[in-house]
């Protein structure tokens, strides 16, 4: 397992585990991670992050991602 922070751009993941406090958890499950989901890092620039989840790419910051483990 590695942060969604630390992923491979282009790659496919599956998020295995979602962490920190039960607000951050709740916000990254409205933007559609969940856990057995699927994620894909396209770009990473200076601190933010944009994935495609749920075939809906969106922007998070690098700490956000670093609580998502794929």
């Amino acid at each position: 397992m590695l942060p969604l922070a630390l992923a491979v751009t282009g790659e496919d993941y599956t998020i295995k585990k979602i962490g920190g406090n039960p607000s951050v958890k709740k916000h990254l499950e409205n933007l559609g991670f969940v856990v057995g989901g699927k994620a894909k890092l396209i770009t990473s620039n200076s601190g933010n992050l944009i994935v495609v989840v749920k075939e809906t790419r969106v922007a998070i910051s690098r700490e956000m991602a670093q609580k998502i483990m794929v």
